[in-house]
């Protein structure tokens, strides 16, 4: 059951957001006129793969943490420079990665986060057309009539921005803090339009059948959200909106982690990945083409950070030569390559310790030895 429960989602989501991302790579480095070697998706010994026309190698490798396009000029898999650059003859050096402009360089580089930005605008898109938003933003979508809502002057279209001085983002933060709220009197911090007002007005109670058949009684605003679906323009506006807001949150995680803001304990790693996809799995496809968008932006935003191995660190080399007119040595670009091998496999273990502590296997073999 683990094996479909979580182990097949795991490596579902993985492979296709990993194919995204080389696949931008590889698209542009063709576009450029750099032959491509090999595509492969994940790392170590080939489990099977075919040549296509034009001589590359696609290829599943046996270790699915992750993939790689290996380009004409690269030494290894992280596109370091190979030794035999100089050698090379006019025609080789026409399809050679290292031999293009430094501007063709970063344009490849930056094309595997690109795709994995289009990739999540693309899923919400398809995501808000068809089945509307699975967690819609804490805009009011409609206002029962005679509602404390209605009564204290809410209208569709208003953006509730807090509640009780909490921000709020989602649609439901507000129905949680409602409901704990046990009929307590709320002040709403709205948006309409370019207008920001304070709204007072008391919950009220109402009673909702339950699934063994019994009532409940819950406490309501009397506002709903606007669900969707959308029409095409309407949906990718969202899906824009959405990744962008996803883009800002994510980076500003990052940020508050490295700056000691926020602790890391929320940095998770492989084990926490396969753990969520199965989880999401269950709930459906909504839940998981969602997760995919977030984790996709991750993945883009990861690759984006200047350590040298990422595509970032790439990006930081060309910046280097395009300021000076020329590359930085091959011994500079070898040791800043060696040091980014260095924090990457840092940060995986870091990352992977994080996975067993929170998914408490340290603390079960701490049981076994105390």
């Amino acid at each position: 059951m683990t094996l479909f429960t979580y182990l097949i989602p795991f490596l579902v989501v993985l492979t296709v957001l990993v194919f995204v991302h080389e696949f931008g790579h590889y698209w542009v480095a063709r576009r450029n006129g750099v032959r491509v070697e090999t595509f492969s998706i994940g790392f170590g010994p080939e489990l099977f793969g075919f040549n296509d026309r034009h001589g590359t190698r696609w290829k599943f490798s046996a270790v699915p943490l992750g993939g790689y396009v290996k380009m004409f000029g690269d030494a290894d898999a992280a596109s370091s420079p190979s030794s035999a650059l100089d050698g090379m003859t006019e025609d080789q050096r026409s399809v050679s990665f290292h031999h293009k402009p430094v501007g063709q360089r970063a344009a490849i580089a930056a094309a595997g986060p690109i795709a994995n930005f289009l990739f999540s605008i693309v899923a919400l898109f398809l995501l808000f057309l068809i089945g509307g938003h699975p967690f819609p933003p804490a805009v009011v979508g409609d206002v029962s009539a005679g509602g404390a809502a209605a009564e204290a002057g809410i209208r569709p279209g208003d953006r509730i921005t807090s509640i009780d001085g909490t921000a709020v983002d989602r649609f439901a933060e507000l129905g949680v803090a409602v409901r704990g709220g046990n009929g307590k009197a709320v002040t709403l911090g709205v948006e309409r339009g370019d207008e920001a007002l304070s709204v007072a007005l008391t919950p009220r109670q109402d009673t909702v059948p339950t699934a063994d058949g019994g009532s409940a009684t819950i406490w309501r605003l009397g506002i709903a959200a606007d669900t969707g679906p959308y029409g095409v323009v309407e949906a990718a506006r969202m899906s824009v909106s959405e990744s962008w807001a996803i883009v800002s949150m994510t980076a500003s995680a990052l940020g508050q982690m490295v700056s000691g803001q926020r602790g890391t304990e929320d940095l998770g790693g492989p084990l926490r990945i396969a753990q969520m996809s199965g989880e999401v799995y269950q709930v459906g496809i909504v839940a998981l083409l969602w997760f995919m968008a977030i984790l996709s932006i991750n993945l883009g935003l990861i690759n984006l950070v200047p350590i040298p191995m990422l595509d970032g660190g790439h990006l930081l080399f060309c910046a280097i030569e395009a300021i000076r007119g020329r590359p930085l040595g091959a011994r500079a670009q070898e040791y800043g390559f060696r040091l980014g091998l260095a924090l990457v496999l840092t940060l995986m273990l870091f990352a992977t310790w994080n996975d067993l502590v929170q998914l408490k296997v340290v603390a079960f073999f701490k049981g076994l030895v105390s």
